[in-house]
């Protein structure tokens, strides 16, 4: 065999395997995600669990709230809930959360502490 022909079978080995190289490349790549989302099976577990899901809090009226009621707020005590009473009957009724920063003992992080808490 010479030098020549030896050459020739490994140019055509070489370009046999860049061909096959090139095909795995080109060729779709399965997405197994949607293998799963078009499966169509169900999994049922032995023991049936039950969701932990918090209590729904009814909103608190600062308007129209007992200091009592206003205590349920995160963050209020009775002292700054009787502040808030006392503000209420001086001031007039709260239209909304910014006002209460008027209250002596409610600052920008007690306020967002409970905003989502409270309606007017």
């Amino acid at each position: 065999m010479g030098r020549q022909e030896k050459g020739g079978k490994i140019f055509f080995a070489l370009f046999a395997l860049t061909a096959v190289f090139l095909c795995v490349l080109a060729s779709p790549v399965r997405d197994d995600r949607q293998l799963w989302q078009t499966s169509s099976y169900t999994v049922q577990t032995q023991f049936e669990t039950e969701e932990e899901v918090a209590p729904k809090r009814e909103l608190i009226n600062v308007n129209t709230a007992s200091a009592e009621e206003l205590e349920e707020l995160t963050g209020i005590g009775p002292a700054l809930a009787q502040e808030i009473v006392s503000y209420r009957e001086g001031h007039g009724a709260f239209s909304c959360a910014e006002d209460l920063l008027g209250v002596k003992g409610i600052g920008e992080a007690k306020l967002e502490g409970f905003r989502v808490e409270i309606t007017f």
